[in-house]
């Protein structure tokens, strides 16, 4: 997780925006044969399970994949899915912990109480997991807002790592953010502060959006206690969020929407797996810098 070259997959579609997921997949008719949240998680597994087995989602550039709850609890190939992933591909797994987002208060999103957190943990070691992520949302810029927010994610941090887990810590600025240049410079600054507060060996794994300042982040990529900095796409196109990704060194790509852009529930496999392997080559290429003839 520290020095290999990749990104990492974002198979972590939770229960509400699993139908939307659904619908990109399959279209209406896909998402009126599953009227239930179980037929809707069966589906998407279904859909998960054709990524992961696919023979271009591996290590050598898939660096590690952040799932569901549900998902952790499913099989692929008769393998627990953490398993699979990392005996079978070499793929580091991760448990998304946050339970979704309060309230929009004053330009911020604060996590929702996870009250079931020691639970996950022990789900997490129980199942060989590496590490857990937790998203919070700044959609509009305030240094209330941005410090209430990284009070929140570093004290769960700390939780984590007590647990002997790695924490993603996610503090996405919103790309409809008014101000979200002058968001990035604070919350790096802020993200500083707190990481400086950090044990050596209490290490962390940032994820970011891609910064409107391609250097924005630089300074926290060389941390001694990041082990790795990570963007979302934020909505943007597979073409634009790795043309942005591109410009900026030391980060790589933690995709979802982008990542599984152009897949249909109705291609055959030859072509399936030929659309993801495109997809995960130019993620590949726009987290190491390379050109397309190098990541070739």
């Amino acid at each position: 997780m520290m020095k290999k070259p990749g990104f990492i997959a974002a198979l972590d579609q939770s229960g509400g925006s699993t139908p939307g997921a659904l619908k990109r997949y399959g279209g209406e008719e896909l998402l009126s044969q599953c009227p239930t949240i179980e037929s809707q998680m069966d589906a998407i597994h279904d859909f998960r399970i054709r990524v992961m087995t696919s023979d271009h989602f591996n290590s050598q550039k898939v660096v590690a994949a952040i799932l569901f709850t549900d998902t952790l609890k499913r099989t692929v190939d008769g393998l627990p899915t953490a398993q699979y992933l990392w005996q079978q591909k070499g793929i580091v797994p991760f448990l998304k912990i946050d339970q979704g987002l309060e309230a929009d208060n004053g330009g911020y999103q604060l996590m929702k109480p996870i009250d079931n957190l020691q639970e996950l943990l022990e789900l997490s070691i129980e199942h060989g997991v590496f590490g857990t992520k937790a998203r919070s949302v700044i959609n509009h810029g305030t240094s209330v807002g941005i410090e209430l927010i990284l009070a929140q994610q570093f004290e769960l941090a700390q939780a984590i790592i007590q647990a002997g887990l790695t924490p993603i810590i996610e503090p996405e600025v919103s790309v409809a953010c008014l101000n979200k240049a002058e968001t990035e410079m604070y919350l790096a600054m802020a993200l500083k502060k707190h990481l400086d507060k950090l044990a050596p060996g209490q290490d962390v794994i940032l994820k970011l959006t891609i910064p409107e300042d391609p250097q924005a982040y630089e300074q926290l990529t060389r941390h001694p206690n990041v082990m790795r900095v990570v963007a979302l796409s934020g909505g943007h196109s597979q073409k634009v969020a790795t043309s942005l990704l591109q410009n900026c060194r030391n980060i790589s790509a933690s995709f979802s929407r982008a990542l599984l852009e152009g897949l249909t529930a109705n291609m055959k496999p030859p072509y399936f797996n030929a659309t993801l392997g495109a997809s995960i080559d130019e993620i590949y290429r726009a987290s190491t810098n390379q050109s397309p003839a190098v990541a070739a």
